[in-house]
């Protein structure tokens, strides 16, 4: 691509907040990732989001003519709408003028193109979307996936998740040998569904991960797991119910602190650990989700994603790139397993 330079084109027109929370966060992302940013949309608005005095030169847009809103059906959008700001950006990766993509737009949009502009990783049967998780251990984030991509899944596709995620936990999230589990209402084998039954054994028999057996509701925060495999509907269902526990959890402590001159004496002596538990809870601090199983690295955000959740989405991009977790998954793991 003519530069060592990790490049990510960035859907400028996607989210709730475009495209001025998604410029400052690239730009963020560009002065202290060493990233160069490919802001794509459309370049009045984006560069009416640009800070005054900005050096024009130093800023890559990549003009497109539309962009795919929240209420509509993404696939039909996706196909519709070719120049839409999702699809000029997944065509930057699949042309490899940009290593990565990220949106914060529809993340339905998003996965379709993804999947009619990049395709799956040759033995993939199904993309699923990852997401980090804080666990009560600090600094042991678990991966769970799938959490929207696939309502309904079969045992396969959970033991593919399970490789996939595996590969991302190891190299990107710096995980020894990470332990999987598969999400179940019970700890014993046999516990579950038909599909959950059969894909605990697929687990069971893959060499090619750590699987230590069915993790509960319980487990998911507890540390105990670095992979946790589920359909997309129960993990969407566990994403959104932890986002507002954790938005529960920091009011109660907001609103119990004491009041008057004490509390704020008392608010002044805990602010570093008020913060440092922000930190460990708050979705900003992952940016968003890793589309897994696409031939491109792609990062799905929050639609209400501001400039700290951009920013560290881009910094986990570039680190998938950098540790060519994909190449990882396809060479390491699913090649062979293929060929055994």
């Amino acid at each position: 691509m003519g530069s060592t330079r990790v490049r990510i084109a960035i859907d400028a027109m996607g989210g709730d907040h475009a495209p001025g929370e998604i410029v400052a966060g690239a730009l963020r992302a560009r002065e202290e990732l060493g990233v160069d940013v490919l802001l794509v949309g459309d370049p009045q608005q984006i560069k009416a989001a640009l800070p005054p005095k900005t050096n024009l030169g130093q800023v890559e847009i990549v003009t497109a003519e539309e962009a795919i809103a929240m209420d509509e059906e993404p696939l039909n959008a996706v196909r519709r709408k070719r120049k839409a700001s999702i699809n000029v950006a997944m065509d930057l990766v699949k042309q490899q003028k940009a290593d990565a993509v990220f949106s914060a737009g529809h993340s339905g949009a998003a996965m379709a193109s993804a999947l009619l502009r990049l395709g799956r990783l040759p033995g993939i049967d199904r993309p699923a979307i990852g997401t980090v998780f804080p666990t009560i251990i600090a600094g042991k984030p678990v991966l769970v996936l799938d959490v929207g991509a696939n309502v309904d899944c079969r045992p396969k596709f959970l033991e593919q998740f399970a490789v996939m995620g595996s590969a991302y936990s190891q190299y990107v999230l710096g995980t020894t040998e990470p332990k999987v589990g598969l999400l179940n209402i019970g700890e014993e084998d046999s516990k579950g569904n038909d599909a959950t039954v059969r894909a605990h054994q697929l687990l069971r028999e893959n060499s090619q991960i750590n699987f230590i057996g069915n993790a509960e509701g319980r487990d998911v925060l507890s540390g105990r797991f670095d992979v946790i495999v589920c359909d997309g509907f129960v993990g969407n269902v566990l994403l959104k119910f932890a986002e507002a526990v954790g938005e529960v959890i920091l009011q109660i402590l907001r609103e119990e602190l004491p009041q008057g001159l004490h509390g704020q004496i008392g608010s002044a002596l805990l602010k570093p650990n008020l913060k440092r538990i922000k930190q460990r809870m708050d979705h900003a601090e992952h940016g968003g989700a890793l589309l897994l199983g696409v031939a491109g690295v792609c990062f799905i955000g929050h639609g209400s994603s501001q400039a700290p959740s951009i920013f560290n989405a881009i910094r986990m991009a570039k680190e998938a790139v950098d540790n060519q977790v994909l190449q990882r998954i396809q060479s390491q793991y699913i090649l062979e397993r293929e060929s055994g």
